[in-house]
């Protein structure tokens, strides 16, 4: 078989001639603890010797369930040099979740790590199931079954001859987050990650040292394609640093502690950097300042100092749209953000906007390297091909043909394309309804709108069957300090502001700004951070009519 069959897997090199420099940096209060590439090296091939000693069979599924830590680094290249199929979830998974994916998923064995769920999850997995567990981190829970961490490892010898994988064998199995119904499987192959190397190689956006000087942070979950692409193995295959945060209270300081090269965020993210700035500096000063020219550039450099961005290259969103509002803001501060956009099955590459494309800044960008997008006409669906298309759907070849039809992979994003190849997003297929009066709303269209409100932190537009859509809302700090008659006088007058631009069966009817705040455990987040709006209706809807009915066009709900 010809090298030009097999995965060339970088680590191995950086391992040698960057042995002892930095890795993996984990942080432990003001400390941090690091492993250099060697010691990763030796370790990860420790992990595979003793998963190649358990007997699994050929192309074994190891789950991998854990926050991001250096232990889920150095587990995923131990599965790929054992030559098993990584399967990772996201750590937040409650107990049925975890046990239904774990059968379906057909794990062999699972891999336990930084949780704060075990109590929740450890009734629902197999007492059979084979499990090693990382070792503990403070304020997350102390898994008390399977193998441990170090015993396991230190128990073997490192992996002499790691297995090689051909391009074609499964590299990964990936389960969406499902913001409708079950998650999917999502099956790429070597040849996928492989190929996205022509991203970087050919115009590289994310501005990559290929001499390996690159810092990176990561706090997304590692299971999802973004990071896992963008952040690890970017890093695996052009060398440098990789630093995780100890927690969500500790990610701004760790995150200023880093100021990382590449910075990776979801619209939910810049939105609270956007709405963190606003609380200390008000609009209307942050202004006046960057007006004058001395002090603009000292209050530019404070700010990105201040987020952790002073040495980063490059700025990206993606995950979700970002508003364009929300873009053209931080330009002000010197901050472009570069709008990326792509999903699981697609190793997370389509198109890309460099944050310095102005004039295009409300699209998502042209098609990146080998990539080929079109606009089925039927339900302006978004279609797109290329080398970084999935397999298929693991166990769901029905799914698997109505979503790749003659090497197109249907999105289900509804778009457009300009005269120039600009990609434009309306919003998600299942997503648009349909009111009372038989038109068809597009929530993401109207959402854009609201983009400016930095009373606003979220907004959801909904409203099937009504006569009118109405958007429901979550106040932001800056809304909260304001008394309720100022705030429901100043968006009121914000609602008119936008209504008076729609078309009448456009026209949103009320603002609400709801009680419950939105999170991950009440579903209406997913790991994401995207707004699930199937559990938005399963929440709200039977309120729908009367808010609609009300005469107040901005409602606090009781």
């Amino acid at each position: 078989m010809s090298k030009s069959e097999l995965f060339d897997f970088k680590f191995y090199e950086w391992e040698k001639k960057s042995h002892d420099r930095p890795f993996l940096r984990q942080p432990f209060g003001d400390r941090w603890e690091e492993y250099t590439w060697a010691e990763a090296g030796q370790m990860a091939r420790k992990l595979a010797t003793g998963l190649q000693s358990l007997g699994l069979r050929k192309n074994a599924h190891i789950g991998l369930i854990s926050k991001n830590c250096r232990e889920w680094i150095i587990a995923d290249m131990a599965i790929m040099m054992a030559g098993y199929v990584s399967v990772p979830f996201f750590p937040s998974l409650k107990g049925e979740e975890l046990e239904f994916l774990l059968d379906f998923g057909n794990v062999d064995l699972l891999i336990v790590g930084k949780i704060e769920t075990w109590n929740d999850i450890k009734s629902h997995i197999p007492n059979e199931l084979l499990m090693i567990s990382f070792p503990h981190y403070q304020g997350c829970s102390l898994v008390n079954r399977g193998k441990k961490w170090f015993d396991f490892i230190d128990s073997y010898k490192p992996l002499q001859k790691p297995h090689v994988p051909k391009l074609s064998d499964l590299w990964t199995i990936i389960f969406t987050s499902g913001t409708t119904g079950n998650p999917k499987g999502v099956e790429l192959s070597y040849l996928t990650l492989d190929q996205t190397k022509i991203i970087t190689e050919q115009v590289n956006p994310l501005k990559v040292d290929f001499s390996g000087n690159n810092d990176f942070i990561s706090y997304l979950p590692l299971n999802h394609i973004v990071e896992r692409v963008v952040v690890e193995h970017i890093c695996l295959r052009f060398g440098g640093t990789l630093s995780f945060v100890e927690s969500i209270d500790s990610f701004a300081k760790n995150l200023k502690e880093i100021q990382p090269h590449v910075f990776f965020a979801a619209p939910r993210i810049w939105t609270k950097f956007q709405l963190g700035i606003l609380a200390k500096v008000p609009q209307k000063k942050l202004n006046t300042l960057l007006k004058i020219p001395i002090i603009s550039g000292l209050i530019k450099k404070k700010l990105k100092k201040n987020l952790g961005l002073t040495r980063a290259r490059s700025t990206v969103s993606g995950s979700a749209p970002i508003p364009l509002t929300q873009i053209e803001w931080f330009r002000k501060l010197g901050i472009y953000i570069t709008n990326g956009y792509g999903m699981t099955e697609n190793c997370a590459i389509c198109t890309q906007l460099d944050g310095r494309d102005f004039e295009k800044a409300a699209s998502v960008g042209k098609p990146q390297c080998g990539v080929e997008v079109k606009i089925d006409e039927t339900r302006k669906e978004v279609l797109m091909r290329g080398p970084y298309v999935m397999n298929g759907y693991y166990k769901n070849e029905k799914l698997t043909k109505a979503t790749l039809v003659d090497g197109w992979l249907h999105t289900g994003d509804k778009g457009y394309l300009d005269d120039e190849n600009y990609l434009y997003i309306t919003g998600r297929v299942v997503d648009s309804f349909k009111t009372s009066k038989g038109k068809f709303i597009e929530p993401l269209t109207l959402e854009n709108h609201f983009g400016g409100i930095k009373q606003l932190e979220e907004v959801c537009i909904t409203g099937l069957g009504l006569p009118q859509p109405i958007a429901l809302t979550q106040m932001s700090e800056i809304g909260k300090a304001l008394p309720k008659e100022e705030l429901r006088t100043l968006l009121t007058q914000k609602l008119e502001a936008i209504n008076a631009d729609l078309e009448n069966y456009k026209k949103i009817s009320t603002i609400v700004l709801v009680k419950e705040p939105w999170t991950e455990q009440n579903k209406i987040l997913g790991p994401t951070l995207k707004i699930k709006r199937g559990n938005v209706e399963k929440m709200y809807a039977s309120k729908y009519k009367d808010w609609h009915e009300d005469p107040q066009p901005v409602l606090f709900e009781k």
